[in-house]
């Protein structure tokens, strides 16, 4: 079964400085009927304007990964790490026993536009640890690359997570297939573009949550960037 999700059907929040959209309830959104989907328990697309970002706060037990789409967002956090997070690429920060990390935007004149994104753990209280890796864009043209799994299978980053993150990039005839455990459940976020799935037509920031199925199928792609997702159920 496949559940469609409209982008303007999300939770929004506007504080000036951040414009942010949640798939699911967050902050002062909140929806019973988009309480997470499997241990999938937050996608915010958020936009945060020039010279403004997350000031320093903290996180426990949460794999949470950033997925920039334009622009550039620095991180530092409690652990050493400092860096900046640019498109094409992907950091995966366990919080663990707990972390704390800070998040801006320091371009002058141009909007950083990324993905927050939260899954359950398999297991509280583990060491906090990052990650951030590069997977170039023809890697995904095309095909589905995986990106981040719980065991860093094709050089994925390595969450503590039962779940498997893929991105793509589709236009014209490209096609993929992605094969699904029925027991399990998965969910597919259009990033950029339009894109049909399972003979769903799917906008930007359109959803499709499925269970109870046994393969994906991406075609028809307009300028489409994807994000698939196989979750514990």
């Amino acid at each position: 079964m496949l559940t469609l999700r409209k982008s303007q059907d999300r939770g929004h929040a506007d504080h000036g400085w951040l414009k942010s959209q949640h798939s699911f309830s967050f902050a002062d959104y909140y929806d019973p009927a988009h309480m997470g989907w499997g241990n999938l328990l937050v996608i915010n697309e958020d936009r945060i304007a020039p010279g403004t970002g997350f000031g320093t706060h903290g996180h426990r037990d949460m794999e949470i990964i950033s997925y920039v789409i334009s622009g550039a967002l620095a991180h530092k956090d409690s652990m050493g790490n400092g860096t900046a997070i640019l498109p094409d690429e992907v950091q995966r920060m366990s919080a663990g026993s707990g972390v704390r990390h800070s998040e801006f935007n320091h371009a002058a004149d141009a909007t950083t536009h990324f993905l927050q994104i939260w899954i359950q753990p398999n297991e509280k209280g583990i060491t906090p640890g990052y990650e951030q890796k590069h997977f170039a864009s023809d890697e995904k043209r095309g095909r589905l690359r995986l990106i981040a799994s719980s065991d860093g299978a094709e050089g994925s980053v390595t969450i503590h997570a039962d779940a498997t993150l893929r991105a793509g990039f589709f236009d014209a005839e490209e096609r993929a297939e992605l094969a699904l455990d029925p027991a399990r459940k998965a969910y597919v976020h259009l990033v950029r573009g339009s894109l049909t799935v399972n003979g769903v037509r799917l906008n930007a920031g359109d959803a499709a949550r499925l269970e109870a199925e046994s393969l994906i199928v991406l075609s028809a792609g307009q300028d489409a960037e994807v994000l698939v997702f196989d979750l514990a159920a």
